[in-house]
C-alpha cells in the first residue's frame, strides 16, 4: 500500500481549498508545522506528527496539542539548517509515504516560498511524487521525460503549462 502524507504549513491556506485537498488526498499522516497548526486547530484536526521550532505558532495552539492530545511533538532550536517544512518533509520520509502534499507553501514570504520548492529535490531525490498546492498552483518537480511528455499533451490542447528548470529536475504548474 502507498502511504500518502500531508504537510500543513505556515503560509497562506484557503480553508475550503484546504479542506477538499484533505478529502481528496485521504492522507494516512497529517504533519502539522508551526504556523500550519493554526489551521489544524481551528478545524479540529488532530495531526498524526506535530514539529516545528514554533517561533510563529500561537503558544496556546501548542499547548493544548502538547496538554489535550497525545500527537507527537517534534520542537527544534529556531537557529537550525533546516526549514520547518524540510523537517516535515524528512519526516513524511522517515514515515515510508509514497505520495506527499504540502499546504501553506506558497504565501507572501517569497523567501519560504522559494525555499519551499527547493525541498521538494528531497522527496524527488527518494523517489516520492511531492506537491505544493494551493488554490492557484500544483508544483512538483518532473524529470525530462515527463516534461517533453507534459509539453506536448499542454501544448497540443492550447492550455498553459510552465516549466522552470532547476538543476537536474523541473518545477510545473499549470494554469
Amino acid at each position: 500500500m502507498n502511504k500518502k502524507g500531508l504537510i500543513i504549513s505556515g503560509g497562506t491556506i484557503n480553508t475550503s481549498f484546504a479542506l477538499q485537498t484533505l478529502k481528496e488526498v485521504q492522507p494516512d499522516y497529517i504533519i502539522g508545522v508551526d504556523k500550519g497548526l493554526e489551521f489544524l486547530y481551528q478545524n479540529q484536526i488532530v495531526p498524526s506528527h506535530i514539529v516545528g521550532d514554533f517561533d510563529s505558532a500561537n503558544p496556546e495552539i501548542v499547548s493544548y496539542y502538547k496538554e489535550h492530545t497525545t500527537v507527537p511533538i517534534r520542537k527544534f532550536n529556531p537557529v537550525k539548517d533546516a526549514s520547518d517544512t524540510e523537517i516535515a518533509v524528512r519526516l513524511a520520509l522517515e514515515l515510508k509515504v509514497k505520495e506527499l502534499w504540502i499546504l501553506g507553501g506558497t504565501g507572501t514570504r517569497i523567501d519560504h516560498v522559494l525555499a519551499n520548492i527547493q525541498v521538494l529535490k528531497i522527496p524527488y531525490d527518494a523517489g516520492v511524487e511531492a506537491y505544493i498546492v494551493d488554490v492557484c498552483n500544483k508544483i512538483s518537480l518532473i524529470g525530462k521525460e515527463t516534461w517533453e511528455e507534459l509539453w506536448n499533451i499542454f501544448h497540443l490542447k492550447g492550455r498553459n503549462i510552465h516549466f522552470v528548470i532547476i538543476r537536474s529536475a523541473r518545477m510545473t504548474a499549470c494554469a
